[in-house]
């Protein structure tokens, strides 16, 4: 279980992070390094809790500095595992008991990996956790029933898209595009890019799994 100084978990991986990751930074968090995202972490300074992965995306020397610099490290076979190193570490902040988890940099160059990183949002949702990615350019979470965004200028525009076959009962409020009691469907592209017109915006819906994705260009 987790550690009570620790309320949430950030898990960094290998995909695309720069300085904006450490933004998101408090010193309330249990920080994980997946694979490169480890060597990411200890090149600028920081020491993650738990380093984990197969590290075949790093060198040898970053290797050792893994190895010495981490609190703590769960290496795996590069061949004989089932997960990707960022659901392992996704796995392992729920095994230990953290119910809201970042993953910072997991939308990279690899749109297989990417397309399987946003899956876990289903996953995280039958676990009971709150999860949220997050890159330079997006943040992406899950609404179950509603969900309340405040206006950003990092993040201007909003985008709905299903998870499930169908989310039903989609209403906005404070959006410049409105929608009522409406009907998304895998496949449509109607809930793309739209803008919170007021402080807060509100998204409400009856049943389904939808993608709340913020953005910018």
């Amino acid at each position: 279980m987790t550690d009570h100084s620790h309320t949430r978990a950030l898990i960094f991986t290998g995909g695309n992070l720069g300085q904006w990751a450490f933004d998101y930074m408090s010193s309330h968090d249990y920080i994980i390094g997946a694979d490169r995202g480890a060597y990411f972490l200890i090149h600028h300074g920081h020491t993650p809790h738990l380093a984990l992965g197969d590290f075949d995306s790093v060198l040898p020397e970053q290797m050792e500095l893994i190895s010495s610099r981490s609190g703590e490290l769960l290496s795996c076979d590069a061949v004989n595992k089932d997960w990707t190193d960022t659901e392992l570490a996704f796995r392992e902040a729920v095994k230990r008991g953290f119910k809201e988890i970042l993953l910072l940099g997991a939308l990279g160059t690899r749109f297989d990996h990417g397309l399987g990183n946003v899956h876990l949002l289903r996953q995280a949702y039958e676990q009971h956790c709150s999860l949220t990615l997050i890159d330079e350019n997006n943040e992406i979470s899950l609404c179950t029933d509603s969900i309340q965004l405040n206006a950003s200028a990092r993040f201007p525009y909003t985008s709905l898209l299903p998870l499930s076959l169908e989310v039903t009962g989609v209403t906005l409020h404070g959006f410049r595009y409105p929608l009522n009691d409406a009907t998304l469907k895998l496949g449509w592209s109607l809930g793309i890019s739209n803008i919170i017109e007021e402080p807060q915006g509100t998204i409400t819906i009856s049943s389904g799994l939808l993608l709340v994705i913020r953005s910018r260009d």
